[in-house]
C-alpha cells in the first residue's frame, strides 16, 4: 500500500486521470449517448434493480421486459455491470446516470489497473504509456460511444488485475491468491466471451512464469486461484451454460453468421470513424498502437536470447493471434472449433489486441535508454489525446425518465437469443391483462406482483382455464390454494405462456419463479468458495492480531 500511495506515482496518476477525464467529457451531458445498445442496457439494469429491491440477491428474471411477458435474459448476460449500476442507483442517481457512472469509473479503473501491473516489472513511464494505450486505443471508444457495450467495457478492468495479483502470489501472501480469484470472477461476471478469450492467455502466461521461476508451487497457486474465480462466479456461468439449452441461444451464432463478421487486414490499419453497425464502425488498431508495435518489433530483433526476450515474443504471439482470428483466413479454425462461433463477432478479438499492444508499447519504451523514456511517453500521450478527438464524442443523446425503463419495456434487450425455445423470439405486443380466463367465466383480483412472484384471487362457479401472460421457463411453478398444479406452455394459441386450470369456488393462486437444482447448487458453490477464501485469508491475519495483543 505504501508503494501505491508514494509520491513516485503522482505524475502517472495525474496524467492518467487527466486524459481519462478528457475522454469522458461527453458523459457529463444529460441523457445517455446514442449507441447501439445503450437504451437496452438501462432497461436491463432497471429490471435488475427492481428484482434486487424485492429481495432477490441474484436476479434472473426480468419481469417487465419483452412487452411485459417477462424474460430470462438476466440469467444469461453478465450481471456485474448491473450490480455496479444498481449501487449507483441506490445512492440516488437515475438509471441513465448510473449507466454512465459505470462507464466512467470502470474506464478509469482499467487504465490504473494496467499501470499497476506493468509498474510491477517496469519503471513508471513505460507503465504510464501502457496504461494510456489501454485507455486510448480506438476500440475502447467503439465500445463506449458507438456500441455502448457495457459488458465488454467493464471487462477491460480485470485482465491486468488477474496478472498483477497472480504475480504477487510469488511473495507467499494468501491475500494475493484471494484477490486473483476475485479478479477472475470479476472478468467472468463482466462478459462471457471476453473471459473465454483471456483464459488461455492466463494459462499460457502462467506456464512461462513456471519456466522463468521454476516454482511449481507458484504455478499451482495461480491455477487454484483461477479455479476459485470460477467457483465464485458459478452462480452465473453454470446456470447460463447448463440451462442455455432451453433458449434460442444459437439464433445469432448458428447458420454461419460469424463468417460475415470477419474484418479485412486493411481495416485494422485505418477506417473512417462511424457510428453504424458491424461493417461500418472502425476496427482500426490506432496509429500510435501500430507505431509502438513496429518499434517494439525492431527492438525485439536486437535483443539477446533470454527469458525476458521470450516473454516479449509471447505478447507478439498474442497480438498476431488476435489479429489472425479477426481475419477471414481463420474461418476453417472457426469451423473446427465451434466455440469460437459463440463469440458472434470475430472483431471482438480487438479486446485482446488492445491489451497486448498496451503491454508491447510499455515494454518497448522500457528497452529505450532512460533519459529518453519520459520524452517519448509524454509525446505519445499528446498524440494519443489529439488523435482520439474524433472518437471521444457521442453521436447524440437519448432522454428517458426512469419510469420508461421500470414499466413495460417493448423489447428483450438482446437479439432474442435468451428467449425460451418453446416461445416466439419476440412477443411484439402487450397483453390485455396479467392473467386472463380463456375458457369459462370468473373474476380475477390481483393481490401482489413482484418479478418472481404473482398472486391472485380467482372466483368462479365452474372450472376455469386461464393463461398467465408470462413466458414459461424452468422453474415457474403455479400453486392453487397451496397445491402445485400442472402447467402447460405449448398451447398453440398462447405459445410459450403458462396455461392451467382453476377449480370452481374462491381460490388463491400463486405463480412463482423458483430456483432449479442447477441454480441452487451453483449458488451454493459460490457461497462455499467465498467461505473457503475467507478461511484461507483470515486465520493468519487473526493470528497476527492476537499475537500483537
Amino acid at each position: 500500500m505504501k508503494r501505491i500511495i508514494s509520491s513516485s506515482h503522482f505524475v502517472p496518476f495525474f496524467l492518467l486521470m487527466a486524459i481519462s477525464v478528457f475522454a469522458l467529457v461527453d458523459m457529463l451531458h444529460p441523457g445517455i449517448p446514442l449507441t447501439h445498445d445503450g437504451k437496452d442496457h438501462v432497461a436491463r439494469i432497471a429490471n435488475f434493480y427492481i428484482s434486487l429491491s424485492e429481495g432477490t440477491l441474484i436476479p434472473r428474471w426480468a419481469g417487465n421486459l419483452n412487452w411485459g411477458y417477462g424474460h430470462p435474459v438476466l440469467m444469461f448476460l453478465y450481471p456485474l455491470p448491473s450490480y455496479i449500476a444498481s449501487f449507483f442507483h441506490f445512492l440516488g442517481f437515475n438509471f441513465s446516470d448510473s449507466l454512465k457512472l459505470v462507464f466512467a469509473f470502470t474506464y478509469i479503473a482499467s487504465g490504473f489497473g494496467m499501470y499497476f501491473w506493468l509498474r510491477n516489472s517496469l519503471s513508471k513511464y513505460p507503465a504510464l504509456l501502457g496504461g494510456a494505450l489501454y485507455l486510448f486505443l480506438p476500440y475502447r471508444f467503439v465500445d463506449m460511444y458507438v456500441r455502448g457495450a457495457i459488458g465488454e467495457h467493464v471487462a477491460f478492468v480485470f485482465p491486468p488485475l488477474v496478472f498483477y495479483f497472480s504475480e504477487k502470489i510469488a511473495k507467499g501472501k494468501m491475500i494475493h491468491c484471494v484477490l486473483t480469484s476475485v479478479a477472475m470472477a470479476g472478468l467472468i461476471l463482466s462478459h462471457n466471451a471476453i473471459s473465454l478469450m483471456f483464459f488461455p492467455i492466463f494459462l499460457s502466461y502462467f506456464l512461462i512464469q513456471l519456466v522463468e521461476h521454476r516454482n511449481k508451487i507458484l504455478f499451482i497457486k495461480q491455477i487454484i486461484s483461477i479455479l476459485f474465480g470460477f467457483g465464485l462466479s458459478s452462480f452465473f456461468w453454470v446456470p447460463a451454460f447448463v440451462e442455455g439449452k432451453y433458449t434460442l441461444r444459437d439464433v445469432v451464432t448458428g447458420g454461419g453468421e460469424y463468417a460475415e463478421r470477419f474484418v479485412s487486414l486493411g481495416s485494422l490499419f485505418y477506417g473512417n470513424w462511424n457510428y453504424g453497425i458491424t461493417g461500418q464502425f472502425s476496427t482500426q488498431l490506432g496509429l500510435v498502437g501500430i507505431v509502438v508495435g513496429c518499434v517494439g518489433l525492431i527492438l525485439l530483433l536486437k535483443m539477446k536470447k533470454s527469458i525476458v526476450k521470450y516473454k516479449y515474443i509471447y505478447w507478439y504471439v498474442v497480438l498476431f493471434g488476435s489479429i489472425f482470428f479477426m481475419l477471414g483466413i481463420a474461418k476453417p479454425i472457426y469451423e473446427i472449433f465451434s466455440t469460437l462461433q459463440k463469440f458472434q463477432f470475430p472483431w471482438r478479438f480487438l479486446s485482446v489486441s488492445v491489451f497486448s499492444l498496451s503491454v508491447i508499447g510499455a515494454q518497448a519504451v522500457f528497452r529505450i535508454r532512460e533519459p529518453y523514456q519520459k520524452m517519448i511517453v509524454l509525446s505519445s500521450l499528446i498524440f494519443l489525446v489529439l488523435l482520439s478527438y474524433p472518437f471521444v464524442r457521442a453521436k447524440g443523446y437519448l432522454y428517458n425518465p426512469d419510469v420508461f425503463y421500470t414499466s413495460v419495456y417493448e423489447g428483450t434487450t438482446d437479439t432474442g437469443e435468451s428467449a425460451p425455445i418453446w416461445s416466439v423470439r419476440f412477443m411484439e405486443h402487450r397483453a390485455n391483462a396479467f392473467i386472463e380466463v380463456i375458457d369459462g367465466k370468473g373474476k380475477i383480483e390481483n393481490l401482489e406482483r413482484k418479478s418472481n412472484l404473482h398472486k391472485y384471487t380467482i372466483t368462479s362457479d365452474t372450472v376455469l382455464s386461464v393463461v398467465e401472460n408470462t413466458l414459461y421457463f424452468p422453474n415457474w411453478e403455479v400453486r392453487v390454494n397451496g397445491e402445485t398444479v400442472p402447467v402447460q406452455f405449448q398451447d398453440p394459441n398462447h405459445r410459450g405462456l403458462m396455461t392451467f386450470n382453476v377449480p370452481k369456488g374462491t381460490n388463491t393462486v400463486d405463480v412463482e419463479f423458483k430456483n432449479t437444482k442447477v441454480r441452487s447448487y451453483s449458488d451454493m458453490v459460490s457461497v462455499i468458495s467465498i467461505l473457503l477464501l475467507i478461511g484461507l485469508f483470515l486465520p493468519k491475519n487473526l493470528t497476527k492480531y492476537v499475537l500483537r495483543k
